[in-house]
């Protein structure tokens, strides 16, 4: 059921359209780096991590990213909060990235073709439009269409549309679900940074050595590989929401909260 769902809105959303979202490439770094997994509407476990987060930020000295792997909406209660928590700035000298997962391009196409029969309602969408007090959707489209751009504030479909889909440093690509093997970072397409599955943690690398971190997949513990790394623990099923520290001169770090 879950699959076929899956199947039918990867091929539904045209990912391939010119229109590809922005991609983020820097010649450089920040001494660390703090990546979070997919938080999925999980908005009181993602304040308890950010204070673990920050609080971990005043141990270390230099420069510091927070990179937000996508999915912060469905599944979860409180997808409009997750959503104003990142929008808002961050509460520790920290500059934070947030990256585009496919759950918020499913979201952004029932907002433009709103209907009360669109699969997005079937993939998380019916928590996420719980979480905006919308109960009860009525069947005429435009009806549906005003009563979303009441609730729905435009400062969340600005976030949505404006996320990226990768953030590179030397050494290290940071999307949502993973890179196709052999393909340069820069011919890299949405589709398969937003809805990629993986292969086995410890493949070796084909795309110039870089080693990916993403989510998408959602793992017992945080997957530590030569290849990539798998911050999704599936904070919405398991109650554990996850980040990594990767820092200049030391191993990587998880960070978790319950």
């Amino acid at each position: 059921m879950i699959r076929g769902i899956v199947d039918f809105l990867r091929g539904s959303i045209d990912t391939t359209a010119p229109s590809q979202r922005q991609k983020l490439f820097f010649e450089g770094g920040p001494d660390h780096i703090y990546a979070v997994g997919d938080v999925h509407g999980c908005d009181d476990l993602l304040g308890r991590l950010e204070d673990l987060i920050f609080e971990d930020c005043r141990k270390h000295d230099g420069s510091k990213w927070l990179i937000m792997l996508g999915d912060y909406v469905d599944r979860g209660p409180k997808s409009a909060s997750v959503l104003d928590r990142l929008i808002a700035k961050p509460r520790a000298d920290i500059k934070r990235f947030c990256l585009a997962g496919n759950h918020e391009d499913v979201m952004l196409d029932f907002l433009r073709n709103p209907s009360s029969t669109h699969q997005w309602l079937d993939f998380g969408g019916l928590e996420t439009l719980y979480s905006y007090g919308l109960h009860k959707l009525p069947a005429n489209r435009q009806a549906l269409k005003n009563l979303l751009q009441s609730r729905i504030p435009d400062e969340h479909v600005a976030f949505l549309e404006s996320l990226p889909s990768m953030l590179s440093i030397p050494g290290f690509c940071f999307v949502h679900a993973g890179l196709r093997d052999g393909v340069p970072l820069d011919e890299q397409v949405d589709a398969d940074l937003l809805w990629l599955r993986p292969g086995a943690v410890g493949k070796p690398a084909e795309t110039n050595g870089i080693i990916a971190i993403h989510g998408h997949t959602p793992v017992a513990k945080v997957e530590v590989g030569p290849a990539r790394v798998n911050v999704d623990t599936g904070a919405y099923m398991s109650g554990i929401l996850s980040a990594v520290r990767l820092s200049r001169r030391s191993a990587p770090k998880i960070i978790q909260c319950s």
